[in-house]
Parts: C-alpha cells; structure tokens; sequence
C-alpha cells in the first residue's frame, strides 16, 4: 500500500489530535522553557546538556546537536523504526481516528494487517492472558504459584507483571491457537513453536515472564524452570529476535519504570527478571534488565534522555561473570557522560532474596548506600591484583586507566587518577606519565605478559568447560544439542561463560557461522585459544558429541559436588533443640540423600 493512498484529512487529523509533547515525552524526559515550549536530552544521540527542542504550537521538533527535525510523525518513524503509513496508523490508532483513504482506493477486507509486528503483538497479548490464567486459576498453574509466593511475591505484583504458567502439554497452546484462527504458517513463524516439530510449545511447564515493549503490549516471553526441576532442563529460556522484538533494544520492566525513572532521573540495571519484579514490589520502581545480553548502545540510547544528569545504578552478581557485566557497563554509561554507582547486595544472593529475608526497608537502603564507579574499581583492582608490589600496581593502573578513559571531563579524570595515587600509594607524576603515555605503558605490560605466558601458558583456564564450547565452536550443530542441557550460569570458567554468551546470541539472532562467533569475541586470548585449538585438528566431528556429552556431565557433576558440600556443611552446624529443628535437619538429610542419588546417576554415565 502507497503512503499517497491515506487521505490528506486522515494526515492532518493525526498530526492535530496526536500532543507532540506527551508523545516525545515517552521518549525522553522534557522540561518546560515558558509558553509551550519544552527541551530536554535528545533521544537520538547521547548528550548530557539538553539540546532537544519541542514546540508544542507549532508542533514538531529539532535538535540543535544531531540537527534531526520534523513533526510527530516522522519522530515515531525513527523512534520506532516504521515505514511513513506505518506510523501514521499507529497513531491513528492510539488516537482512536478512522483512517480513511483516497482516490477511491479500499483496502482488501480479506487482508487483516500490514504490520507483521501488530499481528504478533495480538498473538502474544492472547497467548500471556491465557498463561496467566493458567497461573492464577488452574490446578496445573498451582505449582508454579506456590513458588513466586514463597519467593515473596504478592497478589498485586503477579497481577501487574502478568506472570504467567505454560502447561506441561506441549500441544496445548498450538490446538488453543489454531482454534482461534491463526493459521498454522503464521504460528510457525511466531517463536512460540519448535522448528523441528511445529506443534511442539517452545515453552511448557515453566514460569511465564511476559516481555512487554515500552508501550505496554506483550512482545516476547522469558520462561523458567520451577524447582525443583529435571537436571537435564534449562533454567531460562528466552524468545528469540521477532519482528516485533529485539532483545538489543528491548529492557525487561521498562513500561513499567519509565515514569518513575523520569521522575527519579535514576535507574537501576539488574541481571534478571526476579530481581526487577522484587525492586519494583519494594517501591524502587525504576528497575530494569538486560534480556540475554549485555548492556549495549541500543540500550543506554533508550534511557539517557531520562537520566542525564543522574545517576545509573548498577545490581549485577558478585561472581566473576557479573563483575566483568559491571565493568563493561561502566565503561559503557560513563562513555555515554552518564554518572553511575554499583549495588553491593547483602545478605542475599539477590534482591528477592534479601525483600524475603529483611523487608523492603532493607533493601531501599541497600540501593541508598550505592557506592560510586571509582570507589567500586579501586576495590575491586585492590583484590585482583598485588597492589604491594611495582607489577600488581602497574597493572591495575593501566586497567583504571581504561575506566578514566571513559570519562567525559578532565576535571573527573584528573580526580579520579588523584585517588588511583592515593589508593595504591602511587606518586602523582608517575601516574600522569604513564597515563599521557599509556598506549606505550599498555604495549610494555603486554610484552611482559606475553613472555609470561610463553613461561606459564595462556591466562586463559582451558578447563574441560572451555574445551566442551570449543569443540562445540568447531561442530556448530552441537550447540542446539548443549543449549537444552546447559545455561551461561551453569558454567564457572569466566572465558567459557563469555563463549557461551556469544555463541548465543549469535544462535539467536540467526547469525550462526565460526566468522560471526569471533567477531563478537571480544578477547583476543580467547579468539587466538579458539582458532588455535580448532586449527590443530583435535576435534574431529564424530568426537564432538562425546565431548559434548560428557562436558554436560562435567557441569553438572560439580554442581551438584558444590550444592552437597554447602549442604553437608550446614547439616555438620546443624543445632537440634526441638521437634521442629529435629524435622528440618530430617529435611536436610533427604535433600543430601536426593543429592547423592543424582551425583551417581552422572557417574554412571
């Protein structure tokens, strides 16, 4: 259909009706300047000084940095990525205006959209309803119920996310569908189905998380395991890229944070879908996550216009993968001139934990006592490296460095290195030097540890975890097979935990060849161990699911190693006075008992 075939009077209509001012405002924070004129951070492009204008009279809008201007209709077109008859009819649409058209042109009533992204939003609105009435209503739902509310969740929070269950029966949703009237290829085009077998749910017997795109409207779903849960199984499942849905542009809990991250000017990036349910259910309503991958530009573009001049606050784990997330991320947010403190949680493995354990109070004041970026590397550098002798103080300089790098103000710079010094017992002039000259400092600590590495072997673990994705790496067709086996959190090894994440994301979004695989690394060791080690020859294709196999009995054998070591530790602390004390530690022997059964059953394989 032609833009010229909506009529002149179905335009003006949208662009008079449609208050450019709260659109745009959904988009980036505005602030009146007199009459009605609004500025504020341009949603184009990063800035931290407002230099986004809106006039609201004459409606249309222009940004003195990037220099992008136009009216309501041409913001939507570049906000959301629509065609021009696109965007007018989602306006149309929200305004409640007929669309009428010219010409004598009719559009054929047999032809129900034009938007392939408005059909699968209808699709995945239908389809989080029915979950959540699965959840909410049914005997099949009951299990995973009982466990969100155990979890501490309310009624209210259910209710406002729209968790969700997936029934156990995978053919479930394709006969409730189909008896709708969606047809079959447009349901195997949807991301709710197996490719290999069609009527197959991508999702059963699992806690429903409903995705939903900045305007409200599900687009997408995550799903979880409920414990306790078959071995075998992953934890999380996530839908993959959908027209509707690119999870690189997409933050889980953002509807429903953006008025108040507005308002706050703050937002806190969590890891997970639970931690964002639990800050928002203790009033820190302005919590979001990453959907699967890393912070990106898509990301922090969404948000800058909110939080310029803010603060972002960061609540990442404290394991090395979540470290590695935070830093990428600071070094991200301060490129993008924005302020940013970390989340040190205590008393919990995560903020859900933590609401259940001690109350909201607790956690308010947790996020209150965020400590600032710089004061959170320099600890953490001060851990990493021997800060008492002249190499661990030259290499966890040269890491700041990087960080410093990042900042957008000498006068920060200049502080930051000030407390590098005062922190490492370092002399100033010693510093500047090596900072005004750190290309050349980088080059000379890579030489030496280069020759260190040609004395010790790479920095690198190539443990049997970094092995198994290797040989996976060479066979890319074992990785469906391991993908339905093993999640990034089930590895500990930090280089096999960012292999699996790229290997991922690039099954995902369908960009699954060796070349895109080392692009995304972005670790030379690790690019260099992979092209090195599959160059050998060592992995030949019908070894590789052997390896794969017993990688996953690896895994999953050290887990369980892990979780029966805490818990014969607890049972060895365990104090019995009473009746009730004496069943909790019966409880606890049958969890080691089940423990023991599973670690055996590995073993026999």
């Amino acid at each position: 259909m032609a833009g010229g075939f909506i009529s002149n009077e179905t335009i003006d209509a949208v662009l008079n009706t449609t208050d450019i001012i709260t659109t745009v405002g959904e988009y980036t924070k505005l602030e009146r300047r007199g009459g009605n004129d609004y500025w504020g951070c341009c949603p184009f492009h990063g800035e931290k000084t407002a230099s986004f204008h809106v006039d609201g009279d004459k409606k249309f809008y222009h940004c003195f940095g990037c220099h992008k201007g136009g009216n309501v209709i041409s913001f939507i077109m570049e906000m959301e990525k629509l065609s021009y008859v696109d965007a007018i009819q989602s306006l149309a649409k929200k305004a409640g205006i007929e669309i009428k058209y010219q010409n004598g042109y009719k559009p054929d009533p047999n032809f129900v959209k034009t938007n392939d992204s408005e059909q699968y939003i209808e699709l995945y609105e239908r389809t989080a309803s029915m979950f959540h009435y699965f959840l909410m209503e049914t005997p099949q739902g009951q299990k995973a119920l009982e466990y969100i509310t155990k979890r501490g969740l309310t009624k209210e929070t259910i209710e406002k996310f729209k968790l969700g269950y997936a029934p156990a029966d995978r053919k479930w949703l394709f006969k409730f569908l189909r008896g709708k009237n969606f047809s079959a290829e447009f349901l195997g085009k949807s991301g709710l189905f197996s490719q290999k077998y069609p009527e197959y749910s991508f999702f059963s017997d699992r806690l429903m998380f409903p995705i939903f795109n900045r305007k409200g409207q599900v687009v997408a779903f995550g799903g979880r395991v409920i414990p306790p849960a078959d071995e075998s199984q992953r934890k999380y499942l996530n839908s993959g890229d959908l027209p509707q849905f690119k999870k690189r542009e997409t933050l889980f809990g953002f509807s429903f944070a953006k008025n108040s991250i507005r308002e706050k000017k703050s937002i806190i990036f969590c890891e997970g879908n639970m931690d964002v349910i639990a800050y928002h259910q203790c009033g820190l309503d302005y919590a979001v996550a990453t959907l699967g991958t890393a912070l990106t530009e898509d990301h922090i573009k969404m948000i800058s216009g909110f939080v310029a001049n803010g603060v972002v606050y960061l609540s990442f784990d404290s394991d090395g993968a979540g470290q590695e997330a935070t830093w990428k991320a600071i070094k991200l947010c301060r490129e993008h001139d924005l302020t940013v403190k970390i989340i040190r949680l205590k008393g919990g493995k995560d903020p859900a934990e933590i609401m259940l354990k001690f109350g909201k109070e607790n956690l308010t004041a947790q996020v209150n006592n965020a400590i600032l970026d710089s004061d959170y590397l320099i600890f953490r550098l001060g851990e990493k490296y021997p800060t008492d002798t002249p190499e661990g103080k030259t290499k966890a300089a040269l890491e700041y460095f990087q960080y410093v790098d990042a900042l957008q103000s000498d006068i920060q710079k200049e502080s930051c290195l000030e407390q590098l010094c005062q922190a490492f017992n370092l002399k100033p002039e010693a510093v500047k030097r090596d900072f005004n000259n750190r290309s050349q400092a980088r080059e000379r600590a890579n030489i030496r540890q280069n020759n260190n590495n040609t004395e010790q072997g790479t920095q690198i673990k190539l443990d049997a975890e970094l092995r198994g994705l290797i040989a996976v790496t060479a066979d890319l067709n074992q990785f469906e097979v391991l993908r339905t086996k093993l999640t990034e959190q089930d590895f500990s090894n930090p280089a096999a935990k960012r292999l699996y994440r790229v290997l991922e994301e690039c099954f995902t979004e369908k960009i699954f060849t060796i070349r895109d695989i080392l692009n995304r690394c972005d670790d030379g060791n690790l690019v260099q161990l992979i092209t090195g080690t599959i160059s050998s020859g060592v992995y030949q294709s019908e070894q590789v699911s052997v390896i794969v196999n017993d990688t996953v009995n690896y895994i999953k054998r050290n887990k369980l190693d892990a979780q029966r070591n805490k818990l014969l530790q607890r049972i060895k602390e365990y104090t019995v006075v009473t009746q009730e004390d004496q069943n909790q530690l019966n409880a606890l022997l049958a969890e080691k008992f089940e423990l023991d059964k599973q670690v055996q059953s590995l073993g026999k394989k």
